[in-house]
């Protein structure tokens, strides 16, 4: 009767232990699915035209991450004012890692030109990594008299209102740039704004506009050819693509700080070991001096970081922005 009576106290422990054995197969579908991560194509939405800056990063990042994880990933290009239809897209997706999008410099900045935007980027995505920073450029045409950025803040201190200043549409980073330059520098001048950076080209050519503000891809061709004489660069250190340019705050206007930058985020709810599969790739990929090198031509300086860093840096451009919508009382679209 003893020996029954160990057996049968036995039991317990030795079904506990089978149990553990199985625990494996009986993982649940969602465990499961995150660790075979990414287990069919991956779709990043993008919420610019094809050919542009953002859209080329993304693709060179698409192609680096079929490469380390093993499963495709493809960019998909939805446009359209505020990114509005790109994150639609995306909010109504799983949240199991198969559809990411690209948020931007450009995305806190529509918190606040929109009257209701159907979105809150903190709330209904998820942040994975950043993918590049960039500067704007300060830059006149070569036969202007201006040599460097300090000579346009003279001539502007002494001709109020006098000097035009061309950007792309109201409500661009561009834009906002020089919106934040006038206060920043306590000047005025009129600032211009274009459909296009083609057109502002052109007027800076015909002496339309006696400065522009745009980004070092979109120019780099007129001022490699000689036909734009580049003044300042926006960030608070020199950019990398062009080292010897002075920054704006070097140039004599104290705290004047504008970094547009790309990021990954992904639908919100999405597991946080997926986010960390991803996150983890992005950062060797981002480290590679290759790549790195490849984004620098189009003047973006490749960068990863951790979800909760580029989370702070898009609530705190959103209040950025928002203070200079409202000092340049813009209004709502």
């Amino acid at each position: 009767m003893r020996i029954y009576g160990a057996k049968l106290r036995a039991r317990p422990a030795l079904w506990l232990m089978v149990m553990a054995a199985c625990a494996p197969a009986v993982a649940s579908p969602a465990a499961r699915a995150q660790a075979n991560y990414p287990n069919r194509p991956v779709r990043i939405v993008v919420p610019f035209a094809a050919g542009g800056v953002a859209d080329t990063t993304a693709r060179i990042i698409a192609e680096k991450l079929s490469e380390s994880l093993s499963q495709r990933f493809f960019v998909e290009n939805q446009p359209g004012a505020g990114g509005i239809a790109a994150a639609r897209s995306v909010m109504s997706a799983a949240p199991d890692g198969h559809t990411l999008i690209m948020v931007t410099n450009g995305t806190a900045i529509s918190v606040s030109v929109f009257k209701r935007l159907p979105f809150d980027p903190l709330k209904d995505f998820a942040p994975v990594s950043s993918l590049g920073f960039f500067d704007f450029i300060f830059c006149t045409s070569a036969s202007s008299g201006f040599t460097t950025l300090g000579d346009f803040i003279a001539a502007a201190k002494a001709k109020p209102g006098a000097l035009n200043v061309g950007t792309i549409n109201v409500g661009s980073t561009q834009n906002l740039s020089a919106e934040l330059f006038k206060t920043a520098a306590n000047i005025d001048f009129t600032i211009v704004p274009y459909r296009g950076t083609p057109e502002v080209e052109v007027s800076l050519l015909q002496g339309n506009i006696a400065l522009m503000i745009d980004s070092y891809s979109a120019i780099k061709g007129n001022i490699a050819e000689g036909k734009f004489r580049a003044l300042a660069s926006s960030g608070p250190v020199r950019s990398e693509s062009m080292p010897d340019l002075a920054t704006v705050q070097e140039s004599g206007v104290n705290n004047y700080d504008v970094v547009s930058w790309n990021a990954l985020f992904a639908p919100a709810r999405t597991e946080p070991e997926i986010v960390k599969t991803l996150n983890a790739a992005l950062q060797d990929i981002l480290a590679d001096a290759e790549l790195k090198k490849r984004l620098l031509t189009l003047g973006i300086e490749a960068k990863a970081s951790t979800p909760e860093e580029i989370a702070s840096r898009l609530k705190s451009d959103i209040d950025k922005w928002q203070s200079v919508i409202e000092k340049a009382k813009i209004p709502k679209q």
